[in-house]
């Protein structure tokens, strides 16, 4: 049943990640010309199903044990993957050692908080 709930604040957390990072970064390819006003509010409206996700995610992660900083942590290494294929794939962006060095890190902080749990 753990391993059930698990995946699901992962998957959670996931997918508000990609509509997050979708709100913040979209409009930086082939959006540059639209008016800043009208991409603040198309990214609200963006936001808004990430935050759908990501506080039941939250919510449920507490109510199972997850202290906030795993919560956290986790959230950032999962935005850094999504964040990751997204500037590859979206933006086009070519990844470097840096990008790996930095994961390595972030994944690190993952295993510190969750080690012992």
């Amino acid at each position: 049943m753990a391993k059930k709930i698990n995946m699901k604040i992962i998957l959670l957390l996931s997918l508000s990640n990609i509509f997050m990072t979708i709100a913040w970064y979209w409009h930086l390819k082939g959006g540059m010309n639209k008016p800043l006003f009208g991409v603040i509010l198309l990214s609200w409206a963006i936001a808004f199903v990430e935050y759908c996700l990501a506080v039941p995610a939250n919510r449920i992660g507490f109510a199972s044990g997850w202290s906030p900083g795993q919560l956290k942590v986790a959230q950032e290494a999962i935005a850094l993957i999504v964040f990751g294929v997204f500037m590859v794939i979206v933006l086009g962006e070519p990844l470097h050692w840096r990008h790996g060095a930095a994961f390595a890190c972030i994944m690190a902080a993952v295993a510190f908080l969750f080690i012992g749990k």
